[in-house]
């Protein structure tokens, strides 16, 4: 009798372990997925904000009239990201990322500009003035996207939160198109100013300042936003949450 209660006792504290260790499973895997999520995100949304900022060198013109910075194409994604990183993760955590990128562009600014100040061979003094002259120019882009990016991405995710608190999760397209109708406008004013006062002519800062804040809303509304609804289902789908964004 004693050696069958032992055996019942056996069988129940390794059930027990088994039952438990399923249980610790699950959330496990769930935070892995949730942080995988949240890396892609915050990679990708780093990464265009950077690339935005040696593309903003180049001037491009078309007709004469119509004047904006190349990075102007690729800044209103990294927008629909910081969109994605608010609507899933909260705007706390979409400061964290803000302040993340503001940092790493400091440090990309750093570190092109000791590429600015090393010597470099006679036979690659093309190739040396041709990096001296993108790089030289960047570290005013990035004080004047600094500037602008504080103002309008922080604007922008705080907006957001409001607009879904008061249309209690509905209606995503409003939150995305709204918010950015106020962060483009914190972040474009500072960013053409600081960037381009002095380079170009009024006429032209005027023109560029207009034509960029209607070209990101408009790359925003067409193709930020329904790329934003992919985003957040494909991440809703992994981390297990269903949501009713409208």
């Amino acid at each position: 009798m004693m050696g069958l209660n032992i055996k019942v006792l056996t069988f129940a504290s390794d059930l027990k372990f088994i039952s438990m260790d399923k249980v610790s499973e699950n959330p496990f895997k769930n935070r892995v997925t949730d942080s995988m999520s949240l890396m892609i995100v915050t990679a990708l949304f780093i990464t265009l904000y950077l690339v935005s900022n040696v593309m903003a060198v180049k001037i491009v013109s078309f007709f004469g009239w119509v004047y904006f910075d190349a990075g102007t194409i690729t800044f209103p994604f990294a927008y629909m990201l910081g969109d994605v990183l608010t609507e899933i993760w909260g705007y706390r955590t979409a400061k964290k990322v803000i302040w993340l990128t503001f940092v790493c562009n400091v440090v990309m600014v750093i570190c092109t500009q000791i590429g600015v100040w090393l010597p470099s061979p006679d036979y690659l003094s093309s190739n040396a003035s041709a990096y001296n002259q993108v790089f030289t120019y960047v570290p005013r882009i990035v004080l004047a996207s600094l500037a602008g990016f504080l103002f309008g991405e922080l604007s922008n995710a705080w907006f957001m939160e409001r607009i879904k608190i008061k249309t209690r999760g509905r209606w995503l397209w409003l939150r995305t198109i709204g918010s950015s109708m106020i962060g483009y406008l914190f972040d474009t004013l500072p960013f053409v100013l600081i960037a381009f006062a002095g380079v170009v002519s009024t006429h032209d800062l005027l023109l560029m300042i207009i034509f960029q804040y209607c070209s990101k809303l408009l790359i925003e509304t067409f193709f930020g936003t329904p790329m934003a609804y992919v985003a957040i289902r494909c991440i809703e789908g992994r981390i297990g949450r269903k949501t009713k964004h409208g």
